[in-house]
Order: C-alpha cells, then structure tokens, then sequence
C-alpha cells in the first residue's frame, strides 16, 4: 500500500468476543444474526481505517509544506532588504561616475545623502544604531576598549564612541566600542 500501515483484519472470532464484551444498547432487541454484526463490525473498521489513512497523508503534507515555507523563508528571506539596498548602490555608483567633475563641496552633500538613505533603510528593517556617549557602560550592549581618567562625565560612562554599534529589533547585531571613563587622575588636578 505505497508504504502505508497495513490495515489489521478483523477475524470473526474475533468480532464475537467484541460482541460478548459490549452491553447491548437495546435490552429488548432480539439476538443479532452474527454475520450481520461482523459484516458492520468490518465496514466500520475499514471507515475508521480510511480516516486514519487521510488523517495520516493530510498530517505528512502539512509537514512537507512546512518545511518547505521553512526553506524558502531561509533562501529568500533577504530579499526585500537586498532590493531596497541596491538604491545605496546606485547612490554610489552614480557618486562614483561624478566624483571627476564635482567639487569636494558635492561629493560631501552626495555622501551624506547616501548615508541618509542607508540609515533610513536599515530602520526600515529594524536596524537600530547604537550611540552611546555619554550613557552608562552597558556590557550587554558596549564593549569596553579602554578606560581613560576624565572630569567631564561621570566615573563608568562612556567617554568616546569608537564604532558604533546595531540591533536588529532589540537584539544586539554588533556591540558598540567605547572608551569608559574613570575617575580623574588627582595628579593632574583633574584634568586631562
């Protein structure tokens, strides 16, 4: 049966023991031809037997659809950002084909909107940049490069944003470096 469980056959001795152990329905019904009740006993079996077999394909299909939505969200789960990307690299390539012509004046404002456009995109798609100066030190979120001895914020803030970091909808995609400060060196007289 193209790999599908076999369906158990009902013996006839079988049907009589269940008809011995069931309680009758109909006290006044008087004794069932057992023939009859095996031939019932078996078309109930081979109904209950084809929906176990449709329940069966129908569970295994769903499985199959599943994993294939599963496989197609991973291959083309990029796709928009990938499309909305290439506007970047147009704004580039368009940069790039002026850059002989243009003063450093314009290729300045050039970049700077082609920066814009890439912040906006990677909102977008919940990239959010991380620019922690002056904040507390968080080691979820900023990775310690150094510590240097400052007056202007307070112990355990960051000094210097060295790269910035991102999230992806609250989840850290990169941290952002930074320079801690401590407490300023009584050396110097507190300053730098």
């Amino acid at each position: 049966m193209n790999g599908q469980p076999k369906r158990p056959d009902i013996e006839p001795d079988q049907a009589e023991k269940t008809q011995q152990s069931a309680p009758d329905t109909a006290p006044d019904a008087g004794p069932a031809d057992p023939a009859t009740e095996i031939a019932e006993l078996k078309r109930k079996a081979d109904e209950n037997w084809d929906l176990y077999l449709r329940a069966a394909a129908e569970t295994e299909n769903v499985r199959k659809r599943a994993a294939r939505d599963v496989q197609h969200a991973r291959k083309y789960a990029l796709e928009s950002f990938g499309r909305e990307l290439l506007a970047v690299k147009d704004s580039l390539e368009i940069g790039l084909g002026t850059a002989e012509k243009a003063d450093a004046e314009a290729l300045a404002a050039g970049h700077e909107a082609t920066l814009k456009l890439l912040s906006t995109i990677l909102e977008r798609f919940g990239i959010t940049e991380l620019d922690p100066a002056g904040e507390p030190f968080d080691p979820e979120f900023h990775e310690a490069m150094t510590m240097q001895p400052s007056a202007e914020v307070e112990p355990g803030s960051v000094l210097t944003v060295v790269q910035k970091g991102y999230t992806l909808n609250g989840r850290l995609l990169r941290p952002a470096r930074v320079i801690v400060a401590a407490e300023p060196d009584p050396e110097q007289g507190g300053k730098q």
